[in-house]
């Protein structure tokens, strides 16, 4: 499987759906959660899929928090493109197994879906940290881009 990017997501975009913003204009909270399998989304996936049915980590001796953490989002940047970009995320002193993550919305009650990320096998930690290294934040490599390349 590949990274989603989900149908609902593109056109939620100019629809106003979901605010990047971070400079104090209302801007929306984002979060990520892991899953064991990402199988149960597709490109025609509208929101966050919780629960270990779903394929979410279970958060039972886990140390993982149901429903994933809040990402630090690094704000809208770029000119000719335009780039969003979140911190490195990290889910410290976990025992878990991971093959992919969602970033959704948290705010506003719809937990809409941003992105699905496929980490290409699983990957895990015992007992230490679970980290997610997001892209450089630029016009080239950042997570999410639009622009003319």
């Amino acid at each position: 499987m590949a990274n989603i990017v989900p149908n609902s997501f593109k056109s939620g975009l100019l629809k106003g759906t979901f605010n990047f913003d971070t400079s104090g204009n209302g801007g929306n909270t984002f979060k990520c959660a892991l899953y064991t399998s990402i199988s149960n989304y597709s490109v025609a996936s509208t929101v966050f899929l919780s629960g270990t049915g779903q394929g979410e980590v279970n958060p039972s001796g886990t140390s993982y928090p149901a429903g994933g953490k809040d990402l630090t989002n690094s704000g809208i940047a770029g000119t000719t493109t335009a780039f969003v970009d979140f911190a490195d995320l990290t889910f410290p002193s976990v025992t878990l197994t991971a093959a992919g993550a969602a970033i959704y919305k948290s705010t506003g009650g719809g937990n809409e879906l941003v992105l699905v990320l496929d980490f290409g096998g699983n990957k895990t930690a015992t007992n230490g940290d679970f980290v997610i290294q997001f892209p450089s934040a630029d016009a080239t490599n950042a997570i999410i881009r639009l622009g003319d390349a």
